[in-house]
Order: structure tokens, then C-alpha cells, then sequence
């Protein structure tokens, strides 16, 4: 799964990248590692304004949702069954782009998971891109608060991340830059699951060596 990314570059470097425009300045603040259970604001491209970098909250809130609880469940959406998940069915064509550099994973040593490894994986050049994301706009009955938020989807792993998340074998759905509009426009789901992929480098933070 993924629950931990990074986005540290600069403004006007993920403006350029994206070819859009950041909404709000003061919300923009480059992070070495978002923890998904903090629910942080990061920054992401939604399909009905493609020309605009936005805020939205980690973990996804549907909006049939009495409260906001649901959303340490729904930090990501499995591909396979999207389509299905009362969490997520309505959000299915709410594309976003997620906007990272990095993210981490760790890796079991043994079964119980007390000794692991953690990964830095990206894209290699600790450059910029996409995560495949969902969105939804969710409003506080009691205060009318509104709060927009995104779930990361998740797709089988691929061969460095069967090694890596080698107990769950999942990773998350990147896409090739030529791709995300394509993933913006509401192209078929099922398009970008496994074997769809994109080439990652991993770094063993233990040993300061690649994977």
C-alpha cells in the first residue's frame, strides 16, 4: 500500500512540471515525508481544473459520510475493486493527480515485521510525478465545514515491489507523464492496473544502497 510519500521540491518546479498553476502560495509547503495517517493537505491536480495545483486532505471522505472517520480506511483504493467499494464507487470518475517525488515502503525480515528495511522509491532523479488518485468533496453537517480529500490507488506490485512489500505485494498506481491526462479525461480503469507500470528506482535507507 502507501501510506508515506514526499514532495520536496519547489514551487516553481512542480508548477513547471505540471504545467499549472498553484492556487495558493501559502499552502504550499514542501515535505520529506507525509505521513497518510496525519491526514495532511497535499498537492494535487483534479480533472475539472487541469490548469490548477490545489490542497486536499489524505484520506478519502465519501460524501455520504456521517463523520470523518472513515478516512484511516480509505487513505487507499484497490483497483480491482474500486468500482464496487461503497467508499469509492462515486468517486471512480473524480480523477486527481497526486504530486510526489518519492515514496517509502518497508520491508519484513522476518514474520513478524520486527525487523525491517525501509525503502526510498521513486521515479529515479528524485524527480517529480503522479500518483493515480480519487477525490471527494465532503460537508460537516453540524459546522458546514467542507472538506475535500483523496484516496492513492493501489494496483498488485510489480517485481522491485513484490521484494520490497514482499508480505501485502502492493504498490501504488504511478503514471507515465503521457498518461496522466489520460488518467484526468476518465480513461478506463482497468487500463492502469498491473501489469501497468512505470520504471522505479528503490533505495535501501538502511544500507544507503539501490535496489
Amino acid at each position: 500500500m502507501c501510506y508515506h510519500s514526499k514532495q520536496t521540491k519547489i514551487a516553481l518546479e512542480v508548477q513547471s512540471r505540471f504545467k499549472a498553476t498553484i492556487d495558493n502560495p501559502l499552502e504550499f509547503k514542501p515535505a520529506t515525508h507525509a505521513n497518510g495517517f496525519e491526514y495532511p493537505k497535499t498537492p494535487v491536480v483534479i480533472d475539472e481544473k487541469p490548469n490548477i495545483i490545489t490542497h486536499y486532505n489524505w484520506g478519502l471522505i465519501p460524501a455520504w459520510a456521517q463523520d470523518e472517520d472513515i478516512k484511516k480506511f480509505t487513505l487507499n483504493a484497490k483497483i480491482e475493486t474500486i468500482s464496487e467499494k461503497p467508499s469509492f464507487k462515486n468517486s471512480v470518475n473524480k480523477r486527481c493527480l497526486v504530486i510526489a517525488n518519492g515514496f517509502y515502503e518497508w520491508q519484513w525480515l522476518d514474520s513478524k515485521g520486527k525487523n525491517k528495511n525501509k525503502f526510498e522509491i521513486g521515479i529515479g532523479n528524485d524527480d517529480l510525478f503522479a500518483f493515480a488518485g480519487i477525490y471527494s468533496q465532503w460537508t460537516n453537517t453540524i459546522t458546514g465545514e467542507i472538506k475535500n480529500t483523496y484516496a492513492i490507488v493501489t494496483t498488485q506490485a510489480n517485481t522491485v515491489m513484490s521484494e520490497i512489500h514482499n508480505i501485502k505485494k502492493r504498490m501504488p498506481v504511478i503514471l507515465t507523464p503521457e498518461d496522466e491526462a489520460k488518467w484526468l479525461q476518465h480513461h478506463p480503469i482497468e487500463a492502469f492496473a498491473f501489469p501497468y507500470e512505470v520504471n522505479l528506482v528503490a533505495k535501501n535507507l538502511n544500507q544507503n544502497s539501490l535496489f
